[in-house]
């Protein structure tokens, strides 16, 4: 035997007695998590412990990466791991490839942890939800194109209304390819702004079966869409995270169907209504303003006013009648006086003086001739006459 060995010669000799033990190899410990740390590599470290001892642990990125939830301190998890010595620091640990939460399912766990961070960050309020509209004309739904729900949805459109147009987007509701296909057939239908209100869900089933609808990406799609969204998966009871994300819940896609659109008969039938009430109201609005005229005419106050009324008529057409009487009379004083003035005015007028044989001789300008001094001997001036005009040479003077 060896005088001595070095601490890397025992490490490595008790990393190989604890490797070659069957148990130790491949084993399932149970405890609670502490001191837990996720380091920037992806790589998780931490410490396993029940009442009386602790055992550190490590989860490399590529285990890892297979959780369905995110580990915590208190956490009581069931890991599957090899226990084995890490040469280096001189010390065993679990090397741990599985772990799942112990006495609650670990996506259930997945669901509060994400359903708790998405609430934090203000995704399920109310304030942010987008109201639906009242007639849609374009109606887009995500969801498998082979499935009941899709059958039943359309069935349930066809029948309320003829009037919006539909839109399928087929896509996977289940399975790890799932969230992808919703979160594109969703952002689709807000790039194009191809639809006024999304249908997004699937039949019902198991946890497992509507984990896509569980999914971070899916509910975050959700909350991003500028177009309201209906969440309609197949669970009258249990929600999902697109339950709470979404403008509005329906416990199935047929109720969302029925909620999305107003049946035709029923709004006709409402409409119909509302006219008979208007127009009932219209009537009885008239009859209550005729009552209270007819009960108004026959108030005293209101007979002795039509008296009035009537006698003020009378005394008007009097004084229009003066009124007309007095103006025909200053007309009639008016043509008198004209007459008077025009008969003045005809005496003194050349025009009379020259009907009785006389006439005015004008220059070549047409100034009136009042002296001899004014023309000279060659000159054409004009002759005016009570009838006419003559032109004429001025030969002597």
């Amino acid at each position: 035997m060896k005088d001595a060995f070095t601490i890397t010669e025992i490490n490595e000799y008790i990393r190989n007695r604890l490797e070659s033990d069957g148990v130790l190899g491949n084993l399932w410990l149970k405890g609670e998590i502490s001191n837990f740390k996720a380091h920037s590599s992806g790589h998780l470290y931490f410490t396993l412990k029940d009442e009386n001892s602790v055992l550190r642990a490590v989860m490399f990125k590529g285990s890892a990466s297979s959780l369905l939830f995110t580990p915590e301190d208190g956490m009581k998890v069931l890991a599957k791991c090899s226990v084995r010595v890490y040469i280096a620091g001189g010390s065993y640990q679990a090397y741990v490839t599985e772990m799942k939460v112990d006495g609650i399912g670990d996506l259930h766990v997945a669901f509060e942890q994400l359903k708790a961070k998405l609430a934090e960050e203000g995704l399920f309020d109310v304030s942010r939800k987008k109201p639906l509209p009242r007639f849609p004309k374009r109606i887009g739904i995500v969801t498998s194109p082979t499935g009941a729900a899709i059958r039943d949805m359309l069935n349930i459109l066809g029948r309320r209304s003829k009037y919006p147009e539909i839109y399928v987007y087929p896509v996977l509701v289940q399975g790890s390819d799932a969230p992808p296909q919703i979160i594109e057939g969703i952002r689709f239908f807000n790039d194009t702004k191809s639809a006024d209100v999304i249908i997004t869900g699937r039949g019902g089933g198991s946890i497992e079966d509507l984990w896509a609808f569980n999914d971070e990406g899916v509910a975050r799609e959700i909350a991003r869409s500028e177009i309201p969204i209906i969440s309609a998966v197949g669970h009258e009871i249990d929600f999902t995270i697109a339950d709470f994300v979404a403008d509005l819940r329906a416990a199935t896609p047929s109720e969302a169907a029925e909620r999305v659109v107003a049946d035709d008969i029923e709004t006709k039938e409402r409409l119909k209504t509302a006219m008979d009430k208007l127009a009932m109201g219209l009537q009885n609005n008239v009859a209550i303003k005729r009552s209270v005229v007819q009960a108004l005419n026959m108030e005293r106050v209101f007979a002795g006013l039509e008296k009035g009324i009537e006698d003020r008529r009378l005394k008007t057409d009097q004084l229009a009648d003066n009124l007309l009487r007095a103006a025909e009379l200053i007309i009639e004083r008016k043509m008198q006086q004209l007459k008077t003035s025009a008969a003045g005015l005809e005496a003194l007028s050349p025009l009379a003086v020259m009907s009785r044989g006389y006439s005015i001789a004008f220059g070549k300008e047409g100034r009136p001739i009042v002296s001899a001094n004014d023309v000279k001997i060659g000159d054409n001036i004009t002759v005016k006459l009570s009838d006419g005009e003559i032109g004429a040479e001025v030969t002597n003077k």
